[in-house]
């Protein structure tokens, strides 16, 4: 759900700083550039953040893993905020053009028996899987597979059980977790709970790694390096970048997990995968934050050929994310 519920959803404190401010978004990959007014563009879907035909963003991957392979599946991830709001404004359509092996939905907001009918009948290539919160409006994710689950499990199965916020999908050798984290909340009044629900989940996906590589999915609420927001030092105490959160964040690498993107783009800057609502200027100046994550075993990395930030993607105040990966 992001910080957007949160402190961090207030009117950004960056808002109020950054009037004077210079561009910072750069970019060391080869697949963007520069234009005359100083912006970043993608070569393949065009200037950042600006919306864009669905038929002119280039879905395909041309990167290859660290073996030499060329990719062969395709995880996508998407904080739709609220699922029949989003099939208003083409994101059933994008879905459906994205054409993932596996794509993951968090906030749903709602139960699945309000899912409008177009959001199973317009993918009958896919199994779908629910998991909503008994709150009305509130939470819930969705998983769309077109390989069938060996099985699927609901939640923690802990006393401390965050409903609606995760469903594990044991596929192949792989186990997704499609996640929408809970946050610290606004004044950080939940911050403990955070951090308790963090340790809890980082002790189930350890096990789950002692298993099978695991791959977890979604958004994470938490932005983990000053490079992955626009205005780091005005947001130290707000909701997704406390150091608290960021320290736990870290923690669950140490325990055997890579951040697949910052592994893949040490240096990108102005790469962003959700912008508040609050500032009615913050997706076209891209003062934005990375919460929406592939957090990937060690062991599995090798077989990471990209992970993609679809930013010209919109609908939601998160954009999608995509994992392209030979396995």
């Amino acid at each position: 759900m992001g910080p957007k519920k949160a402190a961090a959803k207030v009117v950004d404190k960056e808002e109020k700083s950054s009037k004077k401010r210079k561009s910072e978004v750069e970019d060391s990959d080869a697949n963007t550039k520069k234009t005359k007014s100083g912006s970043v563009e993608n070569k393949a879907t065009g200037p950042m953040n600006e919306k864009l035909s669905l038929n002119k963003i280039d879905y395909s991957c041309n990167k290859k893993n660290k073996l030499g392979e060329e990719p062969n599946f395709k995880i996508a991830s998407w904080n739709v905020a609220g699922l029949r709001a989003c099939v208003k404004k083409e994101g059933l359509d994008y879905i459906k053009k994205e054409d993932a092996d596996i794509f993951c939905l968090q906030e749903t907001k709602c139960h699945e028996t309000q899912l409008p009918p177009e959001v199973k009948m317009k993918f009958p290539e896919y199994k779908t899987y629910w998991l909503s919160s008994p709150k009305a409006g509130y939470a819930g994710v969705g998983l769309y597979t077109k390989v069938k689950p060996n099985k699927v499990t609901y939640g923690l199965g802990t006393k401390n059980e965050h409903y609606g916020r995760n469903c594990n999908s044991n596929i192949f050798v792989l186990l997704f977790p499609p996640l929408d984290v809970p946050n610290a909340g606004a004044g950080l009044k939940t911050l403990d709970k955070r951090l308790e629900w963090d340790k809890l989940f980082h002790e189930h996906l350890v096990k789950l790694d002692a298993e099978k590589p695991v791959i977890l999915i979604g958004d994470l609420n938490v932005s983990h390096k000053p490079i992955d927001l626009a205005n780091p030092t005005t947001n130290t105490r707000s909701a997704g970048f406390t150091i608290e959160e960021r320290d736990s964040f870290s923690s669950l690498l140490d325990k055997g997990f890579t951040d697949s993107f910052r592994h893949l783009y040490p240096k990108r800057t102005g790469a962003y995968t959700y912008w508040s609502y609050m500032s009615k200027t913050a997706r076209s100046r891209n003062t934005g934050w990375r919460l929406d994550y592939f957090v990937v075993s060690n062991r599995l990395m090798d077989n990471v050929c990209d992970n993609v930030i679809r930013n010209n993607i919109h609908g939601s105040d998160h954009c999608p994310i995509v994992l392209h990966l030979n396995i």
